[in-house]
């Protein structure tokens, strides 16, 4: 028996590439990893938990014990490693976390698979990145490459950065056979209420500030997350490995042009007494706020053949549906600590200025 590894297989990139990979590959044993920290929701796997090649493992990937087990017991011969603390806001209240996942926890996954394969170059491991590992671009700059430095800036980059490095150290000294991919902001159906998009959405609808970090004038490139999906699985089949394959969806936008598209959205949909525009607030900005994010794809369109086929505009107003369609699903996943967390970051940084 041979199985896919899915590691963070609840979380929001990895839950819609669970679903992507079962739809597209029926018949394959996939087994998700996941230790269901706070932004881990089994729920969102309902729709394939039934699904006759499907396991789900509760373990953290810092369980070597564990994770080895799997790999016997399931036959692993693929990875897809998602699993990662991701959000940078939280890498500065507490970097520690993010130190031991990101860097600790792929460390663990590279030494298991390398014992498991025993140096067969047939398995593959696919780790997946981000484009915060190579820092900020100022407006003019080309958009990043494969080759481009690595200049994170914050303790979540910074970790990434690390386990980047640590998939190329094993690609180089014990051959294994390891690829990086690096994506842009994702967007897309499950995704955790604390990042942009869903945050503005569950804000607005009710009544609370939405907050913007400083002026709004961050640029992010933006990704539709069944886009990226299906570039990962396009670099798990034909990819080759040692190879690092960026992901973008060409799309870049400012934070704050997100934000007020999402008002005018939602001005149309569920139509307030005064438009969503007024419940804008600027708050301080964040140390180390990189300016500018955007992904060079060329090198995964030339090889693999692909390129985002979901337009920005399309995907936007797909992904507000979903929220609106799953707002019970939403309320679910927003107690306890991300409550707790919210307050902590916004309660005294929100100024009394209008957008």
């Amino acid at each position: 028996m041979s199985g896919l590894l899915i590691t963070g297989g609840a979380g929001f990139i990895g839950g819609n590439f669970v679903r992507h990979w079962l739809r597209e590959h029926p018949r394959d044993h996939v087994v998700v990893l996941d230790a269901l920290t706070y932004a881990g929701n089994l729920e969102s796997l309902d729709d394939v938990r039934d699904h006759a090649g499907f396991r789900f493992v509760h373990a953290d990937i810092c369980d070597r014990e564990t994770v080895a087990r799997v790999f016997e017991e399931e036959g692993i011969d693929r990875v897809t490693h998602f699993a990662a603390e991701s959000h940078v806001d939280r890498s500065i209240l507490g970097p520690a976390e993010f130190v031991r996942t990101n860097i600790e926890g792929t460390f663990t996954l590279l030494d298991v698979a390398r014992q498991a394969w025993d140096g067969d170059r047939n398995c593959r491991f696919l780790h997946v990145s981000t484009d915060e590992v190579y820092g900020s671009l100022t407006a003019d700059e080309p958009a990043f490459t494969e080759t481009h430095p690595y200049r994170p800036n914050s303790p979540y980059s910074a970790s990434k950065a690390s386990s980047d490095h640590l998939v190329r150290a094993w690609f180089e000294t014990y051959d294994m056979p390891v690829l990086t991919t690096n994506c842009s902001n994702n967007y897309g159906p499950f995704q955790f209420p604390e990042k942009l998009i869903p945050l503005v959405i569950l804000n607005a609808l009710e009544g609370k500030p939405l907050p913007v970090y400083g002026d709004g004038s961050n640029v992010r490139d933006w990704l539709h997350v069944e886009d990226h999906c299906r570039g990962i699985a396009a670099v798990l089949e034909r990819g080759t490995p040692g190879e690092v394959y960026n992901i973008g969806g060409d799309n870049e936008r400012s934070n704050i042009e997100i934000v007020q598209l999402l008002c005018d959205h939602l001005d149309r949909l569920r139509p307030a007494e005064q438009s969503y525009r007024e419940l804008i607030r600027f708050v301080t900005d964040r140390p180390g706020h990189d300016f500018r994010y955007a992904i060079d794809s060329g090198k995964i369109q030339r090889e693999l053949g692909w390129r985002p086929e979901i337009g920005f505009d399309e995907g936007l107003a797909s992904t507000i549906d979903w929220y609106l369609d799953h707002l019970d699903w939403c309320e679910r996943i927003r107690s306890g600590e991300y409550r707790r967390y919210y307050e902590r970051q916004y309660a005294d940084r929100v100024d009394k200025s209008t957008g």
